[in-house]
């Protein structure tokens, strides 16, 4: 069994994923953003789930959190749920926080990020961005184009030792996307799930949606921004990409 991160567990896809996983028997992280919200997971942890409280809005937190993990015992796998949909939370949320865990973590051999549908939209615009979140300078698309973006760039840089892969999970019915939303939101999770622990599942690099393969904005492959991504990020945080 693995022993699997899941951020921003406190509802939503997250809360659904690391329950299913707890069913599955996995050991699981779970995490909330303020003592207030962990209350949320209460039921997980009272099935043996692992909690951490950080505000991924917050940089130093985030990095701080990173480093008591990577203290603990190894984590097998991360699953880089937590996202905000507007507001100046956007890149230090969807780009940044995913960034430094997966930077900073030096155990897990296997990276799934929440990407979107929107990201097609996005811009590879990188001039002007506020990193630190003190005004809003990006889309909900441009983060999700970065954030699939920096999975394809950690899929090529650290295989075939860590696997990196990018979900859609559709526009399910959370609170995020809204109580109407058309699509399933069983099938929302379970391909995440699916990627942090199946045994058998060799697959890096790849951009999925409801357990199949889609292709992703060509941006995401592009090697020239993969390269400039990675630049801006690092100059923002302090913090490289290590060589795996």
């Amino acid at each position: 069994m693995a022993r699997i991160l899941v951020t921003g567990s406190t509802d939503g896809l997250g809360r659904a994923t690391a329950a299913a996983l707890l069913d599955q028997g996995h050991q699981v992280i779970v995490h909330a953003r303020s003592a207030e919200r962990a209350a949320a997971v209460a039921e997980l942890t009272d099935r043996g789930a692992d909690r951490i409280i950080v505000d991924v809005a917050d940089r130093q937190a985030v990095m701080d959190a990173a480093a008591e993990l990577d203290g603990g015992e190894a984590i097998d796998a991360v699953i880089h749920n937590a996202g905000v949909i507007s507001g100046p939370g956007l890149l230090p949320v969807n780009v940044v926080a995913p960034y430094l865990f997966t930077a900073l973590l030096g155990t897990p051999t296997r990276h799934v990020y929440l990407s979107s549908g929107m990201h097609r939209g996005g811009s590879t615009d990188l001039a002007g961005l506020d990193w630190d979140g003190d005004r809003v300078t990006a889309s909900y698309s441009d983060t999700k184009l970065f954030v699939t973006t920096l999975s394809a760039t950690v899929a090529d840089r650290w295989a075939p030792r860590v696997s990196a892969n990018a979900v859609d999970p559709g526009w399910v019915p959370t609170k995020m996307g809204g109580a109407g939303a058309p699509d399933d939101f069983d099938l929302g999770h379970e391909t995440q799930e699916r990627l942090a622990t199946d045994p058998h599942l060799a697959v890096t690099g790849g951009y999925w949606h409801h357990g199949e393969q889609r292709q992703p904005h060509p941006a995401v492959a592009d090697p020239a921004f993969q390269q400039d991504l990675l630049a801006a990020l690092a100059d923002a945080t302090g913090v490289e990409l290590p060589t795996r």
